[in-house]
């Protein structure tokens, strides 16, 4: 299928339980980014289940459910200057486990976090596969306040999307955009290290 708007979807690194996560906060991450240059916080309040559930649901693992909202008006640069023409794109609204919270409580469950990711990351990757996008802008997913290694995101997607990988071929352009406030680029690093040698290369953000 041709997936609506121009074909790019870009993964949200989603809070679990808020729409838009601290966005009408002033809070600065990714998401709220991405919802203050866009109208994907409108588009998220359509799915009130999804954060229902997880509400409900205190494991900081979440689940592998996905909102996909196509065709969303982008208004606003990175800078948050309106754009002279507004365009659309998807989004993937998904949540990596909450890494911080499962080494803090239960640091039993650590060793389940690997597997975790590779799960989600393909269940993120079978969405947009299904609907059509050809474009993904991936990055360091749930690298921040959730505190995930970047080198078990990176190797996630690279399983996926590499050589032999399940969805090996699937997308003709894949873009890994790293804001990386890290000592010595360790987050950065762990993605060119994943990557290394392929035509998916990491670009760093303009922010």
């Amino acid at each position: 299928p041709a997936a609506p708007g121009n074909g790019t979807a870009v993964l949200n690194f989603a809070s679990a339980r808020n729409p838009g996560g601290g966005h009408l906060n002033g809070a600065q991450a990714q998401e709220e980014a991405l919802c203050r240059a866009s109208a994907l916080y409108t588009c998220l309040l359509r799915a009130p289940e999804f954060y229902a559930h997880h509400r409900a649901h205190r494991d900081p693992f979440y689940t592998d459910r996905v909102i996909h909202s196509p065709a969303v008006p982008v208004f606003r640069d990175d800078r948050g200057r309106l754009l002279d023409e507004p365009f659309t794109t998807g989004f993937l609204t998904s949540p990596a486990p909450n890494a911080g919270v499962i080494l803090r409580r239960t640091p039993e469950r650590a060793p389940e976090i690997p597997g975790a990711l590779a799960e989600r990351a393909a269940r993120v990757l079978e969405t947009a596969a299904a609907v059509g996008h050809r474009r993904l802008v991936l990055g360091a997913w749930g690298c921040g306040v959730f505190r995930n290694d970047p080198v078990q995101v990176a190797g996630a997607f690279r399983a996926l999307i590499g050589p032999g990988g399940r969805f090996a071929g699937a997308f003709e352009h894949v873009v890994l955009a790293i804001l990386d406030r890290t000592p010595a680029g360790r987050t950065r690093a762990a993605f060119e290290d994943a990557f290394a040698g392929l035509a998916v290369t990491p670009e760093a953000a303009d922010q």
